[in-house]
């Protein structure tokens, strides 16, 4: 039975734990206001929700979603009943009401609702297709958003709208951006999609077994164990979208398939979706080899991040930067480029991302 919720009766309760950040933001507030001449334009909104049974999720258990949205945009949020009364500056108030609203939508639609999913709705109110995002405009289309047996996805970020978009249009994509940003997460969930619904037979998961700055010498165990610490990124991303007895049932049939890419030498890869991880560590002659290894009814991605090569050579030894010069343009390959902005972890690997780009030559 979904919660009733009131305001009244946990007003005091909630203040307690709401006005530490709400004091510290408007101190800080109180300083941006002293150092700008121009004070911004403050505004006043109320916005009312008709499906009552879901404001409990909505408002987050004392109201702790909301002052995570207050935090983040600089507004005051008071909720009574089904009505949430929006105040502060007139960009930030317009930009917690398409907040509330999205999260609203999301619930109706059954989706969950956590801080990760209510930060990257406040990312994504500041891109002007935020309304379509939400509610899948233009009217009659589908909202975008990938299924697979254990959750639905939906895109966190506007470049993940483009690279959703990518995924379905083109035959071979290639993800580029830093960690934390989806590319590859989304790449196995379409993927998984993909091979549920039939319209691929296979599953081909690859990336390179290359150390990353340090040298772990032999590994005991068959090949298969041996290899698996490398791949172990793309079991997570499988398992978080899949049961885990399907995983190991398709494992052993042989549909999904999880190996580094000197295994794909040879090979056509037909009727299957084929991601490359980490590409960024493939030589020029490796991501060759690879990308001809392309077969009829397949899908290719290739993620990877330019910057973070770990090759002996540097960036100038990586296929990746290689293949991209190269085929960008070409008809029927998508590229798509993720940025810091694009981050949909904790809030702070975006920080640690900047921070760490921003000291690069």
């Amino acid at each position: 039975m979904a919660r009733k919720f009131t305001r009244s009766h946990d007003e005091t309760s909630r203040e307690s734990g709401r006005n530490g950040g709400r004091e510290s933001g408007r101190a800080k507030g109180k300083e941006r206001t002293e150092q700008r001449p121009d004070i911004q334009r403050r505004a006043r909104i109320d916005v009312e929700f008709d499906e009552q049974t879901v404001l409990g999720a909505l408002f987050g258990q004392f109201d702790t979603n909301l002052v995570l949205i207050e935090n983040r945009l600089g507004v005051y949020i008071s909720a009574r009943g089904n009505r949430a009364m929006i105040e502060g500056p007139d960009d930030a108030v317009a930009r917690a009401r398409d907040v509330l609203k999205g999260m609203h939508q999301r619930l109706l639609a059954g989706h969950e609702i956590d801080a990760g999913a209510i930060e990257a709705l406040i990312v994504m109110s500041n891109e002007p297709t935020l309304e379509g995002i939400i509610t899948g405009a233009p009217q009659g289309a589908p909202p975008i958003m990938i299924r697979t047996r254990k959750k639905t996805i939906v895109p966190r970020s506007a470049t993940q709208i483009e690279y959703m978009r990518a995924l379905i249009r083109d035959d071979l994509i290639f993800a580029l951006g830093p960690a934390g940003t989806g590319k590859t997460y989304l790449a196995v969930a379409q993927a998984v999609a993909q091979l549920i619904n039939g319209s691929v037979q296979r599953l081909i998961l690859s990336r390179p077994a290359v150390e990353a700055g340090e040298r772990l010498g032999f590994l005991p165990g068959d090949m298969k164990e041996k290899v698996d610490p490398y791949l172990r990124p793309l079991y997570d991303a499988l398992y978080d979208c899949m049961p885990p007895e399907q995983v190991e049932r398709r494992l052993a049939s042989g549909e999904i398939e999880i190996a580094p890419i000197a295994f794909m030498r040879g090979r056509t890869l037909a009727d299957a979706f084929v991601i490359l991880d980490e590409a960024q560590n493939t030589t020029p002659g490796q991501m060759k080899m690879f990308l001809t290894r392309f077969g009829q009814n397949s899908r290719m991605v290739v993620c990877g991040d330019p910057r973070q090569v770990d090759l002996p050579g540097g960036p100038a030894a990586s296929g990746l930067a290689d293949a991209v010069t190269r085929l960008e343009g070409v008809a029927g390959i998508g590229t798509v480029r993720f940025t810091v902005a694009d981050v949909v972890r904790h809030p702070i690997v975006g920080r640690i991302v900047e921070a760490y780009e921003g000291n690069e030559p």
